[in-house]
């Protein structure tokens, strides 16, 4: 992203908060690149981001809208943090491409339908705090939510994340609680490396029940009587 110096300088915590996020300042001044403002080396993940982070030091909704229509990156927002959406790995994709193909079977002829990243979800957990999402798999059964632009305003009925080294943390803690809090019925957290899945049900912003899947197991839907996947055959066994 390129910024000139007068505007950096008038809006500096903004930028800061994309830089912290990964993103690349180019500084300008009369046309030319004169400095560059980047992320320093973290001490810790930022999947380790305190949540009750003061107010001021939130990236809003509007400051995120503002971020990805002029950078190329993709980024999600959460509790007012940004996390930069790195490139997935092959095992990763696979376990995505196995169950889009599954759920794309077992949901055809009906109202819902399911989806891959990158798919914006925004989802709002209080009047000031709007909170972006692009999960690895979703399943929509409101499609009245589409608007003409594509873009989807609701909250999905079942949400799957692959887990990646960088990735784990925000998906077991942060998007738990979020897509618990928001109305999502069911949510998947699959785990290649040590080849389980877990499934939340979600009822009434708390968690109903849960189960984890491991070995010859087969996944099995509570929020949709029927579905299931096993796991031999999502993890290329």
């Amino acid at each position: 992203m390129r910024v000139p110096s007068t505007e950096l300088q008038n809006n500096f915590g903004r930028y800061l908060k994309y830089a912290e996020a990964g993103e690349e300042i180019i500084v300008t001044k009369n046309g030319r690149d004169v400095a560059r403002l980047v992320k320093a080396e973290a001490s810790e993940s930022r999947g380790a981001a305190s949540p009750y982070r003061p107010k001021s030091e939130w990236v809003t909704y509007g400051e995120y809208r503002s971020l990805v229509e002029q950078s190329e990156h993709r980024y999600e927002l959460i509790d007012g943090v940004l996390y930069n959406l790195a490139s997935p790995s092959y095992a990763h994709q696979e376990a995505v491409s196995e169950l889009l193909a599954r759920l794309r079977q077992w949901f055809k002829g009906t109202s819902c339908v399911p989806l891959t990243a990158p798919f914006d979800v925004t989802l709002k957990k209080a009047e000031d705090n709007i909170c972006v999402v692009q999960p690895d798999l979703l399943v929509i059964c409101d499609r009245e939510n589409i608007d003409a632009d594509g873009k989807y305003h609701g909250v999905p009925a079942l949400v799957v994340e692959v887990l990646a080294p960088s990735t784990a943390g925000k998906d077991l803690t942060k998007k738990t609680e979020l897509y618990m809090t928001c109305g999502v019925k069911e949510y998947w957290i699959v785990d290649p490396g040590r080849r389980t899945v877990t499934v939340y049900a979600f009822a009434q912003g708390e968690i109903a029940d849960y189960a984890v899947f491991r070995g010859n197991d087969t996944v099995r839907s509570a929020a949709f009587d029927g579905l299931s996947v096993p796991l031999g055959e999502l993890f290329g066994e």
